[in-house]
């Protein structure tokens, strides 16, 4: 059973690695983009260096998600090495991650909006439909933390473990 667990531990150590080599490859193209929008002796015009920003926000935003995912998966499965099992982890697991996709979305949406406006205005409604899922998400990730209080509160000595995993990881 350790040879498996190793395994898994390993695994999300690669998982963590990979995340990581794309966010910096989406650091690098972001980079590009945001130089190509800035160079002075560019042939483009503000239009398409307003485009070449936004779509620099866009791939910095996938590269935070990217990033706080990998950060996530090595906290919590690597170096705490523990299976999720308390609420308290669970809720704390799971809202780092919502964080990360609602934060995302949000910026994507925004992004979505503020090109579509000048370039195709009549596909807003689908940008909108990614602010109406985040908005829902959003919802429902409040909804969730407040259903599962209760069992948190039933169980007070798995808030102090984890804060005792966190003293002990920092």
């Amino acid at each position: 059973m350790k040879r498996i667990h190793g395994l898994f531990t390993l695994s999300y150590g690669v998982i963590t690695l990979l995340f990581a080599v794309a966010a910096l490859s989406l650091i690098v193209f972001a980079g590009l983009e945001l130089w190509q929008a800035l160079a002075p002796g560019s042939e483009l015009g503000q239009r398409e260096r307003f485009n070449a920003v936004l779509e620099s926000i866009g791939l910095l935003t996938i590269a935070v998600a990217a990033l706080e995912l990998g950060q996530t998966i090595l906290e919590e499965e690597v170096q705490r090495g523990t299976q999720i099992s308390l609420p308290t982890r669970i809720r704390r697991f799971l809202s780092r991650f919502m964080i990360v996709i609602i934060v995302s979305l949000s910026i994507e949406f925004l992004v979505a909006v503020f090109q579509l406006i000048h370039d195709d205005p009549a596909m807003l409604p689908q940008a909108a439909s990614i602010g109406i899922a985040t908005a829902i998400l959003l919802a429902s990730w409040g909804f969730f933390i407040k259903m599962n209080r209760a069992a948190e509160e039933l169980e007070p000595e798995g808030i102090e473990k984890i804060k005792q995993e966190d003293a002990e990881i920092e």
